[in-house]
């Protein structure tokens, strides 16, 4: 069976040596090469290409971030960020280089972990990263598929919406692939849009603490982390993001955050937003599942669509991973299978539902 084959690129010698060690000690691994700088790891890849690339961000030359755009362009390879980044400006390049295409981030070793922890941890994300199918950079992805003149498909003209329904909030989940994706669908919704909209979106901590700031700076419209407690009718126009390792969830028109158990190892878990939503808004909802690893919201939204509600779930064409929005079209549980840039245009139509636009 053939080694999964790793570049490294990092520019300390200490830590490059040590990952380099670490690879070396597993036999599914192969070393194909070993790189200080970003421009140095586009050269590699070029030479070589590797099966999974382990990035850090803070580079000479060219930056993690610059390298791993060049990448996902031009010779689209799975990326591991490793990076000890944890200041707002850099966690913002982090944010950036998972919307270019890198599929995952790992935090480097802080020299607390518990013998041996970190290194099963690294090798345990360097192969299932590698696993990952990645075509090119999703935005250049889009433009060679609805480009280049080849027709995309038509998308199914919406269904009309009953003129006393309302929908009064949107849910989003997403993982690997989320904060492209999630950009995305914020930018094509018009100013007028007013719903509000929660997210939640997995991303290893500590690197989620400064997310819903760098969306908020990605859009005009408002982004932030929610208030315990706080009514729903409170975000209208807004977007509110679940904080790292606490559920968002909604109870009687609020904003509730849980410590309860995580679902599916995660927490926040996009199930236990979904099913909260079903549960308090029935067929007022509308609940988006896109791009991810896992099948973490397929059943929440199966129930949002058990209770009436509008469901979407992202297309495989347009996914950086096809996991959750396919789980969820296995179970039925989605109502509508939209490309990335259609479900904007969905979104605002249910918004002018009261109205009287179709929806």
């Amino acid at each position: 069976m053939a080694r999964t084959r790793v570049l490294v690129v990092e520019d300390s010698a200490t830590v490059r040596r040590r990952m380099v060690e670490i690879i070396g000690s597993d036999p599914d691994l192969e070393l194909v090469g070993e790189a200080e700088d970003g421009r140095r790891a586009i050269e590699i890849c070029e030479q070589h290409r590797p099966d999974v690339i382990t990035m850090d961000m803070m580079l000479p030359v060219m930056s993690g971030l610059a390298a791993t755009e060049y990448i996902m362009a031009h010779c689209p390879t799975p990326i591991l960020v490793v990076s000890a980044s944890t200041n707002r400006g850099e966690l913002f390049k982090i944010y950036e280089a998972l919307a270019a295409g890198a599929v995952d981030v790992l935090e480097k070793p802080n020299g607390t972990e518990i013998e041996g922890a970190w290194e099963r941890r690294f090798l345990g994300m360097v192969k299932l990263v590698a696993r990952i199918r990645v075509i090119t950079h999703p935005r250049a992805r889009l433009t060679k598929l609805h480009g280049r003149g080849r027709q995309a498909p038509a998308v199914p003209p919406p269904s009309p919406a009953r003129p006393e329904q309302k929908h009064e909030l949107v849910a989003i989940g997403a993982s690997t692939g989320g904060p492209g994706a999630i950009v995305e669908i914020l930018r094509g919704l018009p100013p007028a849009f007013e719903l509000p909209i929660l997210v939640v979106l997995h991303i290893n901590e500590p690197f989620g603490t400064a997310f819903a700031d760098w969306l908020d700076a990605q859009t005009t419209r408002r982004v932030a982390y929610p208030v315990d407690g706080a009514p729903v009718a409170s975000a209208r126009g807004r977007v509110v993001v679940a904080p790292g390792g606490r559920h968002l969830i909604v109870r009687d028109g609020r904003l509730r955050l849980t410590s309860d158990p995580e679902r599916h190892s995660c927490r926040p878990s996009v199930d236990t937003l979904f099913e909260s939503v079903a549960a308090d808004y029935g067929p007022a909802a509308v609940a988006c599942l896109l791009t991810g690893m896992g099948k973490d919201g397929a059943l929440g939204l199966l129930k949002v669509r058990q209770a009436g509600g509008v469901t979407v779930a992202q297309d495989e064409a347009t996914s950086v991973v096809y996991g959750m929005p396919r789980e969820a079209a296995l179970i039925g549980a989605a109502q509508h299978i939209l490309r990335i840039r259609d479900i904007a245009p969905r979104l605002a139509a249910l918004d002018g539902v009261a109205a009287g636009v179709l929806a």
